[in-house]
């Protein structure tokens, strides 16, 4: 697993179709979740690693962390009561080469992470992942009329520096929406 900003080629080459950790623990306030990993993700083995894309800016802009982390930092959300974990666990260059499926799949999967983990809020960062994954097609962004449970379920837009809907401002707005729903960890 490469560990420096950069990788190289072959290693971004390498990372296709590996999986990495997810940052959780039982009772956290957020547990989010991206869609998949993807390939910088993959190589440096953390979330949301690659350059441009605006889950780090929009999670401190919103107020859930005192700082803007690095990617290198991300175990520093469990103390703060927050975590990570995705839709499909495979890592791709583009989230679209994933099936329906593995969607599917990755739903259900995520269903049972949930229980198990019964964080207060779940937050899916991508609206076509949370149609496809979990037989909503008609969802929209922000928070759901189904829970999991007794977790409650927000849909956020994808980070994604790809996602031209949503300048960084935007998206911390979003993800405000859910830090003031949610109030302080537990």
């Amino acid at each position: 697993m490469q560990t420096s900003s950069r990788p190289t080629a072959e290693q971004l080459a390498a990372a296709q179709d590996a999986t990495i950790p997810d940052v959780a623990a039982p009772g956290l306030t957020v547990l989010f979740c991206g869609i998949n990993p993807g390939l910088w993700s993959g190589a440096t083995g953390r979330h949301f690693a690659r350059p441009g894309n605006r889950f780090w800016p929009a999670l401190h802009r919103s107020g859930f962390t005192p700082r803007q982390l690095r990617p290198d930092e991300q175990d520093e959300l469990l103390g703060l009561g927050l975590g990570i974990t995705n839709v499909a666990a495979r890592t791709t260059a583009k989230a679209d080469e994933l099936t329906r499926a593995e969607l599917l799949e990755g739903g259900a999967a995520l269903t049972e992470r949930v229980a198990r983990l019964r964080p207060r809020a779940l937050a899916v960062l991508g609206i076509g992942a949370y149609r496809t994954g979990f037989g909503r097609p008609r969802a929209t962004v922000g928070r759901q009329p189904e829970g999991l449970g007794d977790t409650e379920v927000w849909v956020l837009p994808n980070p994604s520096g790809l996602n031209a809907h949503y300048t960084l401002d935007a998206l911390a707005a979003e993800f405000r929406k859910l830090r003031e729903a949610v109030g302080p960890p537990e």
